[in-house]
């Protein structure tokens, strides 16, 4: 059996991407903060007083990884959990002040690693390559939660 291309393996070159981009967010975001925790404070300086299952919900973390993101995130004091007034069961999430400046000091240097890391592509290309990576990746998510999807596809003619 003859090896396969895998110049044409979508697993094997997100692979790579996912490489470069953690290679990139080292060197010029944060040895810190993770690509993950970053989109959790993100999310909390879009949407205050989230409970975790809906921040999770928000940036594809499972539930697993999203309580340790909250947990670290936590420990550097970054932000805090209240009990929600109206279900005490339910903690709610807020960003720190020192979770709100972190958040802007990395925003900044996100933007200029992405310039970095689309630099090989045109703005056209870039739109397409979001466009086609969105589509494939709200497609893998309805493979992994089916049933959950948050996006409605036309049918099929």
């Amino acid at each position: 059996m003859a090896a396969v291309d895998l110049s044409i393996h979508p697993g094997h070159l997100a692979r790579r991407l996912q490489q470069a981009h953690y290679l990139l967010w080292n060197v010029m975001v944060s040895e810190e903060i993770t690509s993950p925790q970053f989109a959790v404070l993100n999310t909390l300086v879009d949407e205050p007083g989230l409970d975790q299952r809906t921040v999770g919900e928000r940036v594809g973390l499972d539930r697993s990884t999203m309580s340790e993101v909250i947990s670290r995130l936590g420990r550097r004091g970054l932000l805090d959990k209240v009990r929600d007034p109206q279900d005490g069961r339910r903690s709610l999430l807020r960003l720190t002040e020192d979770g709100v400046r972190r958040h802007r000091k990395l925003t900044v240097r996100t933007a200029r690693m992405n310039q970095v890391f689309l630099a090989p592509l045109s703005a056209t290309e870039q739109e397409q390559f979001f466009e086609l990576i969105r589509r494939v990746a709200d497609a893998a998510e309805t493979l992994r939660c089916p049933g959950e999807s948050t996006h409605v596809t036309a049918p099929r003619p």
